[in-house]
């Protein structure tokens, strides 16, 4: 995998929170179809607010956001996010997967989820992640199912983006 430049992975800390929303605003505009949330909406909250996406208050693991650096440049992330509720605390959900425009078909997307799969089975008692893609972007849905996703399901009409629904593929890998 031919990274662009030399790119560092890590988990997100709070000090990288205006990075983050800095990232995350632009993808949101630039692709309002890739999303759930809506750039509107997000552009109005703060960079603390994205907080609770860090874990550090989650002592079970498997509650992260990670990022793509080049020296001090946020190229991409992904989160995490375990459920707390007992009975399903088995579960994560990558949400937020983002990559700037100009390193995309780099394959730092794929270290990107490379690397977040490899944290979630670090975390004590996760043992399946779910994600939800939107059905057209076939760019995204290869990515998931070299990553070893399947599709387990398809919510017709998941998103509004003006008057055009699009659906949400479903797709789960066992850990």
């Amino acid at each position: 995998m031919s990274l662009p430049g030399v790119v560092s992975i890590r988990r997100l800390v709070a000090e990288d929170l205006s990075d983050y929303k800095a990232l995350r605003d632009e993808m949101l505009a630039a692709f309002p179809e890739a999303f759930t949330s809506d750039a509107e909406s997000e552009a109005a909250r703060s960079p603390t607010s994205y907080l609770g996406r860090l874990g550090i208050e989650r002592l079970d693991g498997g509650h992260f956001t990670l990022g793509a650096w080049r020296a001090t440049r946020l190229l991409g992330a992904i989160g995490c996010e375990r459920e707390p509720r007992l009975k399903v605390r088995h579960i994560g959900h990558i949400i937020g997967m983002m990559v700037r425009p100009e390193v995309r078909g780099t394959g730092l997307g794929a270290a990107l989820l490379e690397a977040c799969i490899a944290e979630a089975r670090r975390a004590q008692g996760l043992e399946l992640l779910t994600l939800s893609v939107s059905a057209g972007n076939l760019p995204a849905v290869r990515l998931y199912e070299r990553a070893g996703f399947v599709r387990y399901g398809t919510l017709a009409r998941a998103i509004r983006v003006g008057e055009r629904y699009l659906d949400k593929d479903l797709m789960s890998l066992a850990l």
